[in-house]
Protein backbone atom coordinates (compact mmCIF):
# COMPACT_ATOMS: atom_id res chain seq x y z
CA UNK A 1 0.00 0.00 0.00
CA UNK A 2 1.15 3.46 -0.52
CA UNK A 3 1.60 6.48 2.17
CA UNK A 4 -1.63 7.69 3.45
CA UNK A 5 -2.69 10.23 6.34
CA UNK A 6 -5.58 8.64 8.31
CA UNK A 7 -8.17 10.65 10.02
CA UNK A 8 -10.44 9.56 12.55
CA UNK A 9 -13.62 11.87 12.11
CA UNK A 10 -16.10 12.68 15.00
CA UNK A 11 -18.69 14.23 12.96
CA UNK A 12 -20.13 14.45 9.14
CA UNK A 13 -18.94 17.62 9.56
CA UNK A 14 -15.64 16.86 10.44
CA UNK A 15 -15.01 14.55 8.15
CA UNK A 16 -16.74 17.05 5.27
CA UNK A 17 -13.98 19.55 6.33
CA UNK A 18 -10.85 17.41 5.98
CA UNK A 19 -12.35 16.10 2.63
CA UNK A 20 -12.28 19.59 1.58
CA UNK A 21 -9.47 20.62 2.96
CA UNK A 22 -7.61 17.34 1.63
CA UNK A 23 -5.96 16.57 -1.91
CA UNK A 24 -6.91 13.28 -2.62
CA UNK A 25 -9.27 11.63 0.23
CA UNK A 26 -11.80 8.87 0.46
CA UNK A 27 -14.11 7.92 3.14
CA UNK A 28 -13.80 4.73 4.79
CA UNK A 29 -16.49 2.92 6.75
CA UNK A 30 -16.38 -0.73 6.94
CA UNK A 31 -13.47 -0.58 4.01
CA UNK A 32 -14.62 -4.17 2.43
CA UNK A 33 -14.03 -2.60 -0.91
CA UNK A 34 -11.45 0.25 -0.93
CA UNK A 35 -9.07 -1.17 1.82
CA UNK A 36 -8.48 -4.17 -0.48
CA UNK A 37 -8.24 -1.52 -3.57
CA UNK A 38 -5.74 -0.21 -1.83
CA UNK A 39 -3.75 -3.23 -0.97
CA UNK A 40 -4.32 -3.82 -4.85
CA UNK A 41 -2.62 -0.73 -5.67
CA UNK A 42 -5.51 0.17 -7.49
CA UNK A 43 -6.16 3.03 -5.61
CA UNK A 44 -3.72 5.62 -3.85
CA UNK A 45 -5.45 8.02 -1.48
CA UNK A 46 -3.77 10.72 0.06
CA UNK A 47 -5.98 10.74 3.10
CA UNK A 48 -8.15 8.29 4.95
CA UNK A 49 -11.33 9.60 6.82
CA UNK A 50 -12.93 6.88 9.34
CA UNK A 51 -16.47 7.41 9.51
CA UNK A 52 -16.78 4.78 11.54
CA UNK A 53 -16.88 6.39 15.22
CA UNK A 54 -19.80 9.40 13.85
CA UNK A 55 -22.97 8.17 16.04
CA UNK A 56 -24.75 10.25 13.81
CA UNK A 57 -24.90 8.21 10.74
CA UNK A 58 -25.41 5.04 13.22
CA UNK A 59 -29.12 3.16 13.69
CA UNK A 60 -31.90 2.00 13.36
CA UNK A 61 -35.62 3.58 13.97
CA UNK A 62 -38.68 2.08 13.12
CA UNK A 63 -41.87 4.16 13.66
CA UNK A 64 -45.44 1.87 12.39
CA UNK A 65 -44.06 1.85 8.84
CA UNK A 66 -41.58 4.37 8.36
CA UNK A 67 -38.06 3.27 8.22
CA UNK A 68 -34.69 4.94 9.00
CA UNK A 69 -31.70 3.41 8.69
CA UNK A 70 -28.34 5.07 9.59
CA UNK A 71 -25.27 5.09 7.00
CA UNK A 72 -23.21 3.17 9.61
CA UNK A 73 -25.49 0.58 9.84
CA UNK A 74 -23.48 -2.24 9.62
CA UNK A 75 -25.09 -5.52 7.63
CA UNK A 76 -25.25 -7.63 10.52
CA UNK A 77 -27.26 -4.96 12.48
CA UNK A 78 -29.65 -4.86 9.77
CA UNK A 79 -30.13 -8.63 9.51
CA UNK A 80 -30.26 -8.87 13.26
CA UNK A 81 -32.85 -5.67 13.90
CA UNK A 82 -35.70 -7.54 15.13
CA UNK A 83 -38.02 -3.83 14.83
CA UNK A 84 -37.25 -3.69 11.09
CA UNK A 85 -37.89 -7.35 10.69
CA UNK A 86 -41.42 -7.03 11.69
CA UNK A 87 -41.73 -4.49 8.86
CA UNK A 88 -39.42 -5.45 6.12
CA UNK A 89 -38.13 -8.71 6.77
CA UNK A 90 -36.70 -8.93 3.42
CA UNK A 91 -34.49 -6.30 4.05
CA UNK A 92 -32.94 -8.17 6.48
CA UNK A 93 -32.87 -11.43 4.27
CA UNK A 94 -31.21 -9.43 1.97
CA UNK A 95 -28.52 -7.85 4.64
CA UNK A 96 -28.03 -11.39 6.68
CA UNK A 97 -26.61 -13.25 2.85
CA UNK A 98 -24.10 -10.53 2.29
CA UNK A 99 -20.20 -12.28 2.14
CA UNK A 100 -19.21 -14.07 5.13
CA UNK A 101 -19.79 -12.90 8.88
CA UNK A 102 -16.74 -10.61 8.42
CA UNK A 103 -18.12 -8.61 5.55
CA UNK A 104 -21.83 -8.27 7.47
CA UNK A 105 -20.02 -7.20 10.55
CA UNK A 106 -17.62 -4.66 8.97
CA UNK A 107 -19.80 -3.35 6.00
CA UNK A 108 -22.31 -0.59 6.07
CA UNK A 109 -25.37 0.28 4.01
CA UNK A 110 -23.74 3.91 3.57
CA UNK A 111 -20.73 2.15 1.78
CA UNK A 112 -22.52 -0.71 -0.09
CA UNK A 113 -24.89 2.21 -2.11
CA UNK A 114 -22.16 4.50 -2.42
CA UNK A 115 -19.97 2.62 -3.90
CA UNK A 116 -22.70 0.71 -6.15
CA UNK A 117 -21.03 -2.19 -6.62
CA UNK A 118 -22.77 -3.56 -10.16
CA UNK A 119 -23.47 -7.01 -7.61
CA UNK A 120 -23.75 -5.74 -4.51
CA UNK A 121 -27.41 -6.03 -2.99
CA UNK A 122 -28.19 -3.50 -1.05
CA UNK A 123 -29.25 -1.43 -4.29
CA UNK A 124 -31.39 -3.61 -5.48
CA UNK A 125 -33.48 -2.99 -2.27
CA UNK A 126 -32.95 0.55 -1.81
CA UNK A 127 -34.46 0.96 -5.16
CA UNK A 128 -37.02 -1.78 -5.19
CA UNK A 129 -38.16 0.14 -1.76
CA UNK A 130 -38.72 3.52 -3.22
CA UNK A 131 -36.03 4.74 -0.87
CA UNK A 132 -34.44 7.74 -0.46
CA UNK A 133 -31.21 9.03 0.50
CA UNK A 134 -30.41 11.32 2.80
CA UNK A 135 -26.90 13.05 2.70
CA UNK A 136 -25.21 15.97 4.32
CA UNK A 137 -26.48 18.21 1.80
CA UNK A 138 -29.68 17.12 0.30
CA UNK A 139 -32.61 14.51 -0.23
CA UNK A 140 -31.94 11.85 -2.56
CA UNK A 141 -34.53 9.37 -4.32
CA UNK A 142 -33.17 5.90 -5.12
CA UNK A 143 -34.56 6.08 -8.76
CA UNK A 144 -32.09 9.11 -9.23
CA UNK A 145 -29.17 7.86 -6.88
CA UNK A 146 -28.01 5.26 -9.08
CA UNK A 147 -25.90 6.32 -12.10
CA UNK A 148 -24.04 3.65 -13.80
CA UNK A 149 -21.39 1.19 -12.58
CA UNK A 150 -19.33 2.11 -9.65
CA UNK A 151 -21.01 5.75 -10.34
CA UNK A 152 -23.85 7.72 -8.11
CA UNK A 153 -25.23 11.06 -8.49
CA UNK A 154 -22.70 12.14 -5.04
CA UNK A 155 -20.83 14.88 -5.05
CA UNK A 156 -16.85 14.49 -4.20
CA UNK A 157 -17.58 16.35 -0.61
CA UNK A 158 -21.39 14.50 -0.17
CA UNK A 159 -21.44 11.80 2.47
CA UNK A 160 -24.37 9.63 2.84
CA UNK A 161 -25.47 10.01 6.14
CA UNK A 162 -29.03 7.82 6.35
CA UNK A 163 -31.72 5.75 4.11
CA UNK A 164 -34.90 5.71 4.77
CA UNK A 165 -38.62 4.26 3.34
CA UNK A 166 -42.30 3.11 3.75
CA UNK A 167 -42.19 -0.35 4.58
CA UNK A 168 -43.94 -2.26 1.69
CA UNK A 169 -47.13 -4.42 2.09
CA UNK A 170 -44.67 -7.24 0.77
CA UNK A 171 -41.78 -7.80 -0.24
CA UNK A 172 -38.94 -10.50 -0.90
CA UNK A 173 -35.23 -10.97 -2.41
CA UNK A 174 -33.79 -13.77 -3.97
CA UNK A 175 -30.37 -14.16 -5.60
CA UNK A 176 -28.04 -16.67 -7.17
CA UNK A 177 -24.83 -16.22 -5.51
CA UNK A 178 -21.44 -16.32 -6.64
CA UNK A 179 -19.97 -19.02 -4.68
CA UNK A 180 -17.06 -17.47 -4.19
CA UNK A 181 -17.55 -13.87 -2.96
CA UNK A 182 -21.48 -14.61 -2.66
CA UNK A 183 -22.04 -11.97 -4.74
CA UNK A 184 -25.17 -11.65 -6.88
CA UNK A 185 -24.45 -13.02 -10.52
CA UNK A 186 -28.06 -11.93 -10.39
CA UNK A 187 -30.26 -10.56 -7.57
CA UNK A 188 -34.07 -9.28 -7.33
CA UNK A 189 -35.76 -7.49 -5.33
CA UNK A 190 -39.69 -7.43 -5.38
CA UNK A 191 -42.04 -5.10 -3.19
CA UNK A 192 -45.81 -4.66 -3.27
CA UNK A 193 -46.65 -1.12 -2.02
CA UNK A 194 -49.81 1.08 -2.28
CA UNK A 195 -48.75 2.59 -5.29
CA UNK A 196 -48.11 -0.46 -7.18
CA UNK A 197 -45.10 -2.98 -7.47
CA UNK A 198 -41.01 -2.31 -7.92
CA UNK A 199 -38.49 -4.75 -9.16
CA UNK A 200 -35.03 -4.25 -8.97
CA UNK A 201 -32.60 -5.90 -10.46
CA UNK A 202 -28.81 -6.40 -9.31
CA UNK A 203 -25.59 -8.14 -10.54
CA UNK A 204 -26.65 -8.42 -14.64
CA UNK A 205 -27.18 -5.25 -15.76
CA UNK A 206 -24.30 -3.34 -18.05
CA UNK A 207 -25.19 -0.32 -16.16
CA UNK A 208 -25.43 -1.25 -12.90
CA UNK A 209 -29.01 -1.96 -10.81
CA UNK A 210 -31.89 -1.10 -13.04
CA UNK A 211 -35.81 -1.75 -12.44
CA UNK A 212 -37.41 -4.14 -14.54
CA UNK A 213 -40.59 -2.89 -16.08
CA UNK A 214 -42.30 -5.58 -17.45
CA UNK A 215 -41.88 -7.75 -14.67
CA UNK A 216 -43.59 -4.88 -12.28
CA UNK A 217 -46.12 -4.83 -14.88
CA UNK A 218 -47.33 -8.32 -15.10
CA UNK A 219 -47.00 -8.46 -10.75
CA UNK A 220 -49.05 -5.57 -10.68
CA UNK A 221 -51.82 -7.75 -12.32
CA UNK A 222 -51.08 -10.68 -9.62
CA UNK A 223 -48.20 -10.72 -7.23
CA UNK A 224 -47.79 -14.41 -7.97
CA UNK A 225 -44.98 -16.38 -8.98
CA UNK A 226 -46.57 -17.16 -11.84
CA UNK A 227 -47.38 -13.94 -13.30
CA UNK A 228 -43.49 -14.01 -14.58
CA UNK A 229 -44.31 -16.94 -16.42
CA UNK A 230 -43.61 -15.98 -20.16
CA UNK A 231 -41.54 -12.88 -19.63
CA UNK A 232 -38.41 -13.08 -21.60
CA UNK A 233 -35.95 -10.72 -20.27
CA UNK A 234 -33.74 -8.59 -23.05
CA UNK A 235 -29.72 -9.79 -22.74
CA UNK A 236 -28.97 -7.10 -24.93
CA UNK A 237 -28.28 -4.68 -21.89
CA UNK A 238 -27.16 -7.47 -19.23
CA UNK A 239 -23.21 -8.44 -18.68
CA UNK A 240 -21.21 -11.15 -19.86
CA UNK A 241 -18.51 -12.05 -17.85
CA UNK A 242 -16.27 -15.06 -16.75
CA UNK A 243 -19.10 -15.78 -14.33
CA UNK A 244 -21.83 -15.59 -16.20
CA UNK A 245 -22.98 -14.99 -20.28
CA UNK A 246 -25.66 -12.50 -20.58
CA UNK A 247 -28.47 -14.77 -21.86
CA UNK A 248 -27.99 -16.97 -18.21
CA UNK A 249 -28.24 -13.98 -16.41
CA UNK A 250 -31.66 -12.93 -18.46
CA UNK A 251 -32.92 -16.20 -17.54
CA UNK A 252 -31.93 -15.89 -13.92
CA UNK A 253 -33.22 -12.47 -13.30
CA UNK A 254 -37.11 -14.57 -14.38
CA UNK A 255 -35.98 -17.31 -12.31
CA UNK A 256 -34.92 -14.81 -9.00
CA UNK A 257 -38.12 -12.73 -9.70
CA UNK A 258 -40.25 -15.67 -9.07
CA UNK A 259 -38.41 -16.50 -6.24
CA UNK A 260 -38.70 -13.36 -4.62
CA UNK A 261 -42.39 -12.87 -5.30
CA UNK A 262 -42.87 -16.65 -3.29
CA UNK A 263 -40.35 -15.73 -0.46
CA UNK A 264 -42.90 -12.43 -0.19
CA UNK A 265 -46.21 -14.54 0.13
CA UNK A 266 -45.08 -16.27 2.58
Amino acid sequence: MYQTTYHRASSVSDAVKVLGEAEDAKLVAGGQTLIPTMKQRLAAPSDLIDLRHIDEIKGIEVNGKDVRIGAGATHAEVAENQALAAVCPALCHLAAHIGDPHVRHMGTLGGSIANNDPAADYPAGILALGATVHTNKREIPADDFFAGLFETVLDEDEIVTAVSFTAPEKAGYAKFPNPASRYALTGVFVAKRADGVRVAVTGAGEDGVFRAGEIEDALAKSFEPSAVEGITVAADTLMSDIHASAEYRANLVAVMAKRAVQAANE
